[in-house]
C-alpha cells in the first residue's frame, strides 16, 4: 500500500490511533484512517466514535504492486477488542504480509504487535520489538526479541509499548519518515521536551 494508513477496528485504543495520527499530521505526513468495519464510523474502547476516511476495500484498491518503499506504512493501534478484530481480518493480514514482503514498513502498539504483527511469521526472526506486557510471547515464539522500552525501531518495523507511550511511538514513526529535526519540532510543539 502506497502511503500511510492507520487501521481502525471496533474497540481500538483512542490515543494510540488519534494521538499517532495527530503527531504524524503535525509533522507533514499524509495519514489516512481506514475502517475495517462495515461502516466508516468506528467506536473506540472508550466509546468515542470516529469517522474513518475510507474502508478497507477502498484502501486495498490503492495497492500498487511492487512499488512500496520503507516510507509506506501500515499502522495498527492496540486496544481490545480492536487488536483482536484487526488480527482476525483475513484481507488485512494478507495485505500486511504482502506489503512487508514488497518493501513497505509496519508499525503497531500495545497489544497489536503480539496479535497483528505475528502474522508476519518467520520475517520476525531477530526483530527487536516492544508491546504491552503479556503479548510478547506471540512474537518471541517467532524469534523476535522483546525490549521493555517506550518504542522500538527494528528495520522496517516500529513498535510501541502502550497508550502512555503513544506520542513517543508516533514520534519514532515521524523521525523514520521525515528525520530527527521534523520529529524534534513536533515534540517541542507538543511540549514533550
Amino acid at each position: 500500500m502506497k502511503g500511510c494508513y492507520i487501521f481502525l477496528a471496533q474497540g481500538f485504543e483512542d490515543v494510540e490511533a488519534l494521538g499517532v495520527s495527530d503527531v504524524l499530521r503535525r509533522g507533514g505526513v499524509e495519514v489516512t484512517l481506514v475502517s475495517i468495519e462495515d461502516s466508516l464510523e468506528v467506536t473506540s474502547s472508550h466509546s468515542v466514535t470516529v469517522k474513518a476516511e475510507m474502508n478497507l476495500a477502498q484502501a486495498l484498491e490503492r495497492r500498487t504492486s511492487g512499488s512500496e518503499t520503507k516510507d509506506d506504512f501500515m499502522i495498527f493501534p492496540g486496544g481490545m477488542p480492536g487488536s483482536e478484530r484487526l488480527a482476525a481480518c483475513a484481507p488485512l493480514t494478507r495485505e500486511l504480509r504482502e506489503h512487508y514482503l514488497r518493501g513497505g514498513s509496519v508499525a503497531a502498539i500495545c497489544a497489536a504487535p503480539g496479535l497483528v504483527l505475528k502474522e508476519l511469521g518467520c520475517s520476525l526472526n531477530g526483530v527487536e520489538f516492544t508491546c504491552f506486557e503479556g503479548f510478547e510471547k506471540h512474537l518471541e515464539m517467532l524469534g523476535a526479541i522483546f525490549r521493555p522500552e517506550s518504542a522500538v525501531v527494528s528495520g522496517r518495523i516500529i513498535t510501541g509499548r502502550s497508550a502512555g507511550h503513544a506520542f513517543t511511538f508516533g514520534l519514532k514513526i515521524l523521525e523514520y519518515l521525515k528525520g530527527g529535526e521534523a520529529a524534534a519540532k513536533v515534540r517541542h510543539a507538543l511540549y514533550l521536551d
